[in-house]
Protein backbone atom coordinates (compact mmCIF):
# COMPACT_ATOMS: atom_id res chain seq x y z
CA UNK A 1 0.00 0.00 0.00
CA UNK A 2 1.06 3.37 -1.03
CA UNK A 3 0.43 5.36 2.17
CA UNK A 4 3.62 7.11 3.81
CA UNK A 5 1.42 9.52 6.48
CA UNK A 6 3.45 11.89 9.43
CA UNK A 7 2.59 9.75 12.11
CA UNK A 8 3.90 12.04 14.97
CA UNK A 9 2.97 15.33 16.18
CA UNK A 10 2.89 17.68 18.73
CA UNK A 11 -0.89 19.68 19.22
CA UNK A 12 0.17 22.75 21.11
CA UNK A 13 -3.44 24.49 21.44
CA UNK A 14 -6.42 22.76 23.44
CA UNK A 15 -5.23 20.16 25.91
CA UNK A 16 -1.26 20.03 24.69
CA UNK A 17 -0.57 16.55 23.92
CA UNK A 18 1.58 14.47 21.73
CA UNK A 19 0.01 12.39 19.12
CA UNK A 20 0.91 9.44 17.57
CA UNK A 21 -0.97 7.28 14.42
CA UNK A 22 0.19 3.90 14.35
CA UNK A 23 -0.90 0.84 12.91
CA UNK A 24 -2.54 -2.49 13.84
CA UNK A 25 -5.03 -5.30 12.41
CA UNK A 26 -7.74 -2.73 11.60
CA UNK A 27 -11.24 -2.25 12.51
CA UNK A 28 -13.19 -4.80 13.19
CA UNK A 29 -16.49 -3.27 12.14
CA UNK A 30 -15.76 -1.51 8.97
CA UNK A 31 -19.08 -0.99 7.85
CA UNK A 32 -19.08 2.91 8.21
CA UNK A 33 -20.42 4.35 4.68
CA UNK A 34 -18.26 7.14 5.56
CA UNK A 35 -14.79 6.01 6.56
CA UNK A 36 -12.52 3.76 4.30
CA UNK A 37 -9.45 4.44 7.03
CA UNK A 38 -9.49 1.05 7.70
CA UNK A 39 -7.02 0.56 4.95
CA UNK A 40 -4.52 1.60 7.12
CA UNK A 41 -3.70 -1.72 8.44
CA UNK A 42 -1.68 -4.87 8.11
CA UNK A 43 -2.20 -8.63 9.76
CA UNK A 44 1.34 -9.01 9.78
CA UNK A 45 2.02 -7.77 13.71
CA UNK A 46 5.88 -7.69 13.53
CA UNK A 47 5.92 -5.47 10.44
CA UNK A 48 3.02 -3.42 12.65
CA UNK A 49 5.31 -3.33 15.66
CA UNK A 50 8.05 -2.54 13.94
CA UNK A 51 6.21 0.87 12.47
CA UNK A 52 4.56 1.65 15.73
CA UNK A 53 8.00 1.30 17.53
CA UNK A 54 9.73 4.16 15.35
CA UNK A 55 6.69 6.35 16.14
CA UNK A 56 6.52 5.45 19.49
CA UNK A 57 10.47 6.41 20.22
CA UNK A 58 9.87 9.78 18.55
CA UNK A 59 7.63 10.46 22.21
CA UNK A 60 9.66 13.09 24.17
CA UNK A 61 6.47 13.63 27.44
CA UNK A 62 6.73 17.29 26.57
CA UNK A 63 3.10 17.89 27.67
CA UNK A 64 3.07 14.61 29.90
CA UNK A 65 -0.01 13.29 27.66
CA UNK A 66 -0.38 11.23 25.15
CA UNK A 67 -3.02 10.48 22.29
CA UNK A 68 -2.49 7.42 20.61
CA UNK A 69 -5.11 6.90 17.10
CA UNK A 70 -5.36 4.00 14.56
CA UNK A 71 -7.53 2.49 11.95
CA UNK A 72 -9.76 1.35 14.47
CA UNK A 73 -10.23 0.28 17.81
CA UNK A 74 -7.07 0.46 20.50
CA UNK A 75 -7.41 -3.39 21.40
CA UNK A 76 -6.49 -3.68 17.62
CA UNK A 77 -2.95 -2.87 18.15
CA UNK A 78 -0.72 -5.56 18.55
CA UNK A 79 0.23 -6.58 22.70
CA UNK A 80 3.99 -5.44 22.06
CA UNK A 81 2.60 -1.90 21.35
CA UNK A 82 0.55 -1.65 23.90
CA UNK A 83 3.28 -2.75 26.06
CA UNK A 84 5.56 -0.04 24.38
CA UNK A 85 2.91 2.43 25.22
CA UNK A 86 3.19 1.99 28.62
CA UNK A 87 6.58 1.70 28.69
CA UNK A 88 7.38 4.75 27.17
CA UNK A 89 4.94 6.57 28.52
CA UNK A 90 6.19 5.85 32.18
CA UNK A 91 9.71 6.54 30.94
CA UNK A 92 8.32 10.24 30.04
CA UNK A 93 6.61 10.89 32.82
CA UNK A 94 3.07 10.35 30.58
CA UNK A 95 0.47 10.01 33.28
CA UNK A 96 -2.98 10.65 30.50
CA UNK A 97 -3.19 8.31 27.70
CA UNK A 98 -5.79 9.18 25.30
CA UNK A 99 -7.23 6.10 22.69
CA UNK A 100 -10.30 5.43 20.35
CA UNK A 101 -12.43 2.66 20.26
CA UNK A 102 -15.57 1.59 18.97
CA UNK A 103 -18.70 0.95 20.65
CA UNK A 104 -18.28 -2.88 19.74
CA UNK A 105 -15.06 -3.52 22.04
CA UNK A 106 -16.73 -1.60 24.75
CA UNK A 107 -16.51 -4.86 27.42
CA UNK A 108 -12.91 -4.38 26.94
CA UNK A 109 -12.34 -1.07 28.36
CA UNK A 110 -12.13 -1.37 31.86
CA UNK A 111 -9.69 -3.89 31.75
CA UNK A 112 -6.96 -1.73 29.80
CA UNK A 113 -8.11 1.38 32.63
CA UNK A 114 -7.25 -1.33 35.21
CA UNK A 115 -3.93 -2.36 33.43
CA UNK A 116 -2.66 1.22 32.86
CA UNK A 117 -3.68 2.72 36.88
CA UNK A 118 -1.78 0.06 38.11
CA UNK A 119 1.21 1.82 36.90
CA UNK A 120 -0.18 5.70 37.47
CA UNK A 121 -1.74 6.52 34.04
CA UNK A 122 -5.58 7.17 33.31
CA UNK A 123 -6.72 6.26 30.44
CA UNK A 124 -9.37 9.04 28.65
CA UNK A 125 -11.17 6.90 25.67
CA UNK A 126 -12.57 8.67 22.67
CA UNK A 127 -15.75 7.07 20.77
CA UNK A 128 -16.18 7.98 17.30
CA UNK A 129 -20.36 8.69 17.49
CA UNK A 130 -20.65 10.70 14.65
CA UNK A 131 -24.22 11.89 15.49
CA UNK A 132 -26.57 11.53 18.30
CA UNK A 133 -29.75 10.93 15.97
CA UNK A 134 -29.41 7.44 16.36
CA UNK A 135 -31.97 6.91 13.17
CA UNK A 136 -29.92 9.03 10.76
CA UNK A 137 -26.92 7.29 12.29
CA UNK A 138 -27.57 3.64 12.15
CA UNK A 139 -29.35 4.05 9.08
CA UNK A 140 -27.60 6.18 6.61
CA UNK A 141 -23.76 6.31 8.31
CA UNK A 142 -24.06 2.44 9.57
CA UNK A 143 -22.31 2.73 12.46
CA UNK A 144 -23.05 -0.10 14.54
CA UNK A 145 -24.15 1.45 18.07
CA UNK A 146 -26.95 0.03 19.18
CA UNK A 147 -28.13 2.78 21.77
CA UNK A 148 -30.03 6.05 21.20
CA UNK A 149 -28.89 7.22 25.22
CA UNK A 150 -26.17 9.22 25.06
CA UNK A 151 -25.74 8.57 28.83
CA UNK A 152 -25.24 5.02 28.39
CA UNK A 153 -22.28 5.56 25.95
CA UNK A 154 -20.65 8.02 28.35
CA UNK A 155 -20.26 5.51 30.67
CA UNK A 156 -18.17 3.64 28.79
CA UNK A 157 -16.61 6.46 26.93
CA UNK A 158 -14.78 10.28 27.94
CA UNK A 159 -14.75 11.32 25.23
CA UNK A 160 -16.72 11.78 21.86
CA UNK A 161 -15.88 12.75 18.03
CA UNK A 162 -18.77 14.12 15.72
CA UNK A 163 -18.65 13.96 12.40
CA UNK A 164 -20.25 16.70 10.46
CA UNK A 165 -20.91 18.70 6.93
CA UNK A 166 -22.55 15.69 5.78
CA UNK A 167 -25.80 15.40 3.49
CA UNK A 168 -29.12 15.75 6.06
CA UNK A 169 -27.42 17.90 8.53
CA UNK A 170 -28.58 21.42 9.57
CA UNK A 171 -26.91 23.92 11.84
CA UNK A 172 -29.48 22.94 14.26
CA UNK A 173 -29.09 19.10 13.87
CA UNK A 174 -24.87 20.29 14.30
CA UNK A 175 -25.56 22.07 17.14
CA UNK A 176 -27.71 19.59 18.66
CA UNK A 177 -25.12 17.33 18.58
CA UNK A 178 -22.52 19.69 19.76
CA UNK A 179 -24.13 20.47 22.50
CA UNK A 180 -25.20 16.94 23.89
CA UNK A 181 -21.63 15.80 23.15
CA UNK A 182 -20.82 18.85 25.71
CA UNK A 183 -23.65 17.72 28.28
CA UNK A 184 -22.15 14.07 28.75
CA UNK A 185 -18.56 13.86 27.84
CA UNK A 186 -15.31 15.70 28.80
CA UNK A 187 -14.27 16.87 25.01
CA UNK A 188 -15.78 16.77 21.74
CA UNK A 189 -14.16 16.24 18.54
CA UNK A 190 -15.94 17.67 15.85
CA UNK A 191 -14.57 16.50 12.17
CA UNK A 192 -15.82 18.08 9.19
CA UNK A 193 -15.62 15.31 6.43
CA UNK A 194 -13.63 14.97 4.19
CA UNK A 195 -13.72 13.26 0.51
CA UNK A 196 -12.78 9.59 0.23
CA UNK A 197 -13.93 6.20 -1.80
CA UNK A 198 -16.53 5.85 0.58
CA UNK A 199 -20.33 6.71 -0.73
CA UNK A 200 -21.30 8.79 1.24
CA UNK A 201 -19.66 12.46 0.48
CA UNK A 202 -19.39 16.03 1.99
CA UNK A 203 -21.79 18.36 1.43
CA UNK A 204 -20.03 21.81 0.85
CA UNK A 205 -23.47 23.60 1.74
CA UNK A 206 -23.39 22.07 5.33
CA UNK A 207 -19.74 22.32 5.30
CA UNK A 208 -20.52 26.07 4.59
CA UNK A 209 -23.18 27.03 6.89
CA UNK A 210 -20.79 24.86 9.64
CA UNK A 211 -18.19 27.55 9.01
CA UNK A 212 -20.35 30.31 9.50
CA UNK A 213 -22.78 29.91 12.03
CA UNK A 214 -21.01 27.06 14.14
CA UNK A 215 -16.94 27.42 13.82
CA UNK A 216 -17.75 31.02 15.37
CA UNK A 217 -19.55 30.07 18.35
CA UNK A 218 -17.09 27.15 19.36
CA UNK A 219 -13.65 27.84 17.79
CA UNK A 220 -12.67 29.20 21.35
CA UNK A 221 -14.19 26.32 23.41
CA UNK A 222 -11.28 24.24 25.29
CA UNK A 223 -13.36 21.31 25.28
CA UNK A 224 -13.76 21.07 21.52
CA UNK A 225 -11.26 20.09 18.97
CA UNK A 226 -12.69 21.34 14.93
CA UNK A 227 -10.93 19.47 12.26
CA UNK A 228 -11.45 20.86 9.38
CA UNK A 229 -9.16 18.97 7.42
CA UNK A 230 -8.41 15.13 8.97
CA UNK A 231 -5.08 16.59 9.35
CA UNK A 232 -5.26 18.44 11.17
CA UNK A 233 -3.51 17.66 14.11
CA UNK A 234 -0.17 17.23 11.98
CA UNK A 235 -1.17 13.33 11.46
CA UNK A 236 -2.81 11.18 8.70
CA UNK A 237 -3.95 11.75 5.28
CA UNK A 238 -5.43 10.32 2.53
CA UNK A 239 -5.32 6.24 2.19
CA UNK A 240 -4.33 5.21 -1.06
CA UNK A 241 -5.20 1.28 -2.24
CA UNK A 242 -2.44 -1.10 -2.77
Amino acid sequence: MDFEPNRYSVIEEKNPREIVMLRGKGCAWRRCRFCDYHLDSSPDEAANFALNREQLLKITGIHHKLEVINSGSFVDLDEPTIALIEQVCQSHGILEVHFECHWCHREEIPAFRARFAKKGMTLKIKIGVETFDSLFRESYLDKGIDTDNPEEIAAYFDEVCLLQGIPGQTVESMDRDIQTGLAYFERVCINIMQENRKPIKPDPEVIAAFTRELYPKYESNKRIDILMENTAFGVGGVVEHA
